[in-house]
């Protein structure tokens, strides 16, 4: 179940397998990866991009808001995705089993269609592979481990890009997305960025355009994230 099968993409989604190199190099771009020097030699990460629908203006993408008591990233909205365990075959192999842990996706519901180069989260430089795939057969999902997570649901692309932003902090400027008042920023929003900007699902944003402030969205949204 972890093989990579870019064949059976739904023609809507083949756009954004094919263009998976323009999507690792315009995320490096935006987390600031040295593309020469990616992020390696530490214990890698995993994270799935899981897309349904069954054409691209149905599109969804499953999410999750991790729980505000976590010590690692408390009250972000991410990508279902962790640390690769030993006795992952692969770094999709741990894909499909954090998302089942986190939310209940099955993967045998699951085709993995292609993986990103490494990226890197700035607060660890923990090498992390973005998974894509085609969620062919949705079942209901829920928190299946509330210690890590306490949300998870699928969010509409088209309303996701109806209200995406940029937003800033200091030196720090990056995509994000707002939905049902949770602000989704930082890492998942620049994969998930790439992604749809690769598969020309939307234009770049316009790096001269409007910045909101980070701490002002932030303490405006859902995610209860602690900050330091």
């Amino acid at each position: 179940m972890d093989t990579l099968r870019p064949s059976r993409a739904p023609a809507w989604l083949r756009p954004a397998v094919a263009r998976l190199p323009q999507a690792t190099a315009y995320a490096r771009n935006l987390l600031g990866v040295d593309e020469q020097n990616p992020p390696r030699g530490k214990r890698a990460a995993a994270v799935l991009l899981l897309f349904a629908g069954d054409s691209r203006d149905e599109a969804q993408l499953l999410l999750t808001h991790r729980s505000p008591t976590m010590r690692s990233h408390p009250g972000q909205i991410a990508l279902p995705g962790g640390r690769v365990d030993p006795e992952d075959r692969s770094v999709v192999a741990c894909a499909l089993r954090e998302a089942w842990e986190e939310t209940a996706a099955r993967a045998e519901d699951i085709t993995p269609l292609g993986v990103l180069g490494a990226l890197h989260v700035s607060a660890n430089n923990h090498p992390v592979h973005p998974v894509l795939a085609h969620w062919h057969s949705p079942s209901p999902v829920f928190p299946h481990s509330e210690v890590e997570v306490d949300d998870v649901f699928s969010a509409s692309v088209d309303e996701l890009l109806a209200q995406r932003i940029q937003v800033g902090a200091g030196n720090y400027r990056g995509p994000a997305f707002w939905h049902n008042g949770y602000l989704v920023w930082g890492f998942t929003a620049s994969v998930i960025e790439s992604v749809l900007v690769a598969a020309e699902w939307a234009e770049e944003l316009d790096p001269h355009g409007p910045v909101e402030d980070l701490a002002g969205a932030l303490d405006a949204s859902r995610n209860q994230e602690r900050r330091r």
